[in-house]
């Protein structure tokens, strides 16, 4: 599937060559608002690229998604940009939350770690593969005990057909099958 590529702190898909990146948070994000931040500012950076999720698993402690671009080399950009506006986010949410047991942390402490891992996605096979384990990664760290429990995920999307908080799309020529399901 040209242009897929994975992000974040276990997969995620970006790509206009299409890959899956890791990085992983060196700050847990507290709660639906810090959770409900990451995806909001994911759509809207994909939106300013006519970029399109076609999942995602926000974790406590790092993010999985499946995203394509258009347009080849968008990842690095694109993620430099949606960390920069998260971390400010996720400062200011711990920074409110937490008062001053937050207060000791550096204003330039990091929150994402430096890099992110990645490898393309070359067939509806994988990406399938990829969106199956990704939507399993709550069940198997123990936060819920279905995968579509855990509110922060597209699972909800691919089994009972109900909004989340990314509008769920697969690139042209790639259109989403009925019959899949991630569990």
């Amino acid at each position: 599937i040209e242009g897929f590529v994975g992000f974040g702190g276990g997969f995620v898909g970006v790509g206009g060559a299409g890959a899956v990146v890791q990085t992983g948070l060196q700050a847990t994000v507290v709660g639906e608002r810090g959770k409900s931040d990451r995806i909001g500012a994911m759509g809207s950076e994909l939106a300013k690229r006519s970029g399109l999720c076609s999942g995602f698993v926000i974790m406590p402690d790092h993010v999985h998604a499946l995203i394509w671009f258009p347009e080849v080399e968008q990842l690095s950009s694109f993620m430099d940009v949606w960390k920069t506006q998260t971390s400010r986010s996720i400062k200011n949410l711990n920074r409110s939350e937490f008062g001053n047991s937050w207060q000791h942390v550096p204003e330039a402490a990091p929150i994402w770690q430096a890099r992110c891992y990645g490898f393309n996605l070359w067939s509806r096979r994988k990406l399938e593969e990829k969106l199956a384990d990704m939507h399993q990664v709550p069940v198997r760290a123990g936060l819920v005990e279905h995968l579509v429990d855990w509110p922060w995920s597209s699972a909800r999307w691919y089994e009972e057909r109900k909004s989340v908080e990314s509008t769920i799309q697969w690139p042209s020529g790639m259109e989403f099958d009925e019959k899949f399901t991630v569990r």
